[in-house]
């Protein structure tokens, strides 16, 4: 099986003083769950920005398979005014969300609503239902959980393990526990 990320050698820094990336090597198959932890200020957010080339590496190679992303905070990751079931629309294609919905304890009455009608725990579960209707072979998952009460963060990272037949996760958090708990390989970064 192909890797669905292959960084290698991996340079970047902002000022060209402080090296956030140096010598920087991942790989990912898909089914594999890689947690990033760290502090802030460590790189983690960058690594992302990295992957989905917002930002250029200084060096080093970045090879990635489709993906998308589901963001820390579902709230700013949808627009205020529009229904839930649009916004999806606008960015993938809805054949089979009935089926998704089923499995991710999602009342299809829901998408019909806007944002702000709904709790943090149905919008990030909004949120993996337009990322898996994406078709990603990676999704890279940034704090997903933490804007959650920890009940509702293990239901949402059960839900978002359900997928692992058909994506890999690269998945940002500063919970070593939950790391621990979820993932094939831990990726510690560090302040300098």
């Amino acid at each position: 099986m192909s890797n669905i990320l292959e960084i290698q050698d991996l340079y970047f820094s902002y000022d060209g003083k402080h090296t956030v990336y140096e010598a920087f090597d991942l790989s990912m198959k898909q089914g594999e769950v890689v947690c990033i932890v760290g502090p802030s200020g460590s790189g983690k957010s960058t690594l992302f920005e990295l992957i989905s080339h917002n930002l250029k590496p200084n060096k080093g190679t970045i090879n990635v398979a489709s993906f998308s992303q589901i963001y820390q905070d579902p709230y700013t990751s949808f627009h205020p005014t529009y229904t839930i079931i649009n916004q999806i629309r606008d960015v993938a294609p809805l054949q089979g969300y009935e089926k998704l919905c089923e499995e991710l304890n999602l009342d299809l009455a829901l998408l019909e609503k806007k944002p702000h009608q709904l709790s943090g725990g149905q919008l990030q579960r909004c949120s993996i239902l337009r990322a898996i209707l994406m078709n990603p072979q990676l999704i890279l998952a940034d704090e997903p959980t933490s804007a959650l009460d920890n009940i509702t963060q293990l239901e949402v990272m059960k839900l978002l393990m359900r997928f692992l037949d058909r994506v890999g996760i690269l998945l940002i958090t500063h919970d070593e526990h939950l790391a621990k708990w979820c993932s094939d390989r831990i990726i510690s970064l560090h302040v300098d």
